[in-house]
């Protein structure tokens, strides 16, 4: 714990605090590096009985080591075929949002507490759902959202080491009863696939850590070449100038298309099916029109558009 973070960021310092071990363990080692420099954020997320005695734990602790703690409550059910994990999450990055404007300060620098387990569980998680480099590049140590850094500082300390270090100060932590329960993919990979890895390749933290970093770059490469072909293409783009791009890379600018443009992420069924069409089209009577997320792609013109589809409004 004394490595995971070499100097204090700059500006205002807040500590995503779930109660839990990783979120305990980061906000004590924040406090005693910096004391009275930092608040502790804490999202009631309404979902289980146990949520009022997390929160508990966290004002005992922050008050014990003069820390703010600033409190948001949210109703984090999940939307219909949105999986809980995704809602909890969306939900609290909202508040995270929310409490970065609620003061004064410039906005602040949040620290979460994922660490080297929680990296593997990503990378393996995005390998059971066939993910793409994206999924395969797990959790940025570093990223910026709507004008808040934030930072994962743990991302190369096991899960092990945190709780050892908790227990050799004698401090106690929340679990969520949610964790143990083998309904979820997460869960299961904690459970049973982590200690496997641990018999058969000791070092797979960090050989995972390094594949996700390999990914993560490849990916950065991805988004420059896309960028680069949307210009060329226009927004919405041309289906001429697609047609003179390799399969390959019409996929990759029609993905930077969809997610910078219109916050949509296509299907790999969805994404082939519009890639034959845009072959197909070669005739000024050829029609595109095929769903993409939560709208429609149609031509118009000597363009491909897209639009929300009325029929998925509200579901």
């Amino acid at each position: 714990m004394a490595r995971f973070a070499a100097q204090k960021p700059a500006g205002p310092l807040a500590v995503a605090f779930s109660g839990g071990a990783d979120s305990t363990a980061l906000l004590l080692a924040c406090a005693e590096r910096w004391p009275g420099q930092l608040e502790a954020w804490h999202v009631h997320h309404g979902l289980q009985a146990a949520a009022d005695e997390f929160e508990r734990h966290c004002q005992r602790l922050c008050a014990r080591l003069a820390v703010l703690l600033r409190v948001q409550r949210v109703d984090a059910r999940h939307a219909p075929g949105e999986s809980p994990e995704e809602a909890a999450r969306r939900h609290r990055y909202a508040c995270f949002d929310a409490l970065a404007r609620q003061g004064s300060q410039a906005l602040p620098t949040v620290l979460i507490a994922q660490h080297a387990d929680d990296q593997v569980e990503t990378v393996l998680l995005a390998l059971s759902r066939g993910a793409g480099l994206p999924g395969l590049a797990a959790m940025p140590a570093r990223w910026r959202r709507d004008g808040v850094d934030y930072q994962r500082p743990l991302l190369q300390v096991p899960g092990s080491a945190v709780r050892a270090w908790l227990r050799a100060r004698g401090e106690t932590w929340v679990e969520d009863p949610s964790n143990a329960s083998l309904r979820y993919t997460r869960n299961r990979i904690r459970a049973q696939l982590l200690p496997a890895l641990e018999a058969a390749f000791p070092q797979f933290r960090a050989t995972f850590a390094r594949s996700a970093a390999h990914a993560a770059q490849g990916q950065q490469i991805l988004d420059e070449v896309a960028a680069a072909d949307l210009a060329s293409c226009g927004a919405p783009p041309a289906i001429g100038a697609l047609q003179a791009l390799s399969p390959a890379r019409q996929a990759n600018v029609l993905r930077h298309w969809l997610a910078l443009r219109h916050g949509q992420t296509p299907s790999s069924a969805q994404l082939a099916a519009l890639l034959a069409q845009i072959d197909a089209c070669r005739t000024r009577g050829h029609r595109i029109r095929l769903k993409v997320g939560r709208g429609l792609v149609e031509r118009r013109g000597g363009v491909i558009e897209w639009a929300p589809d009325a029929s998925c409004a509200g579901s």
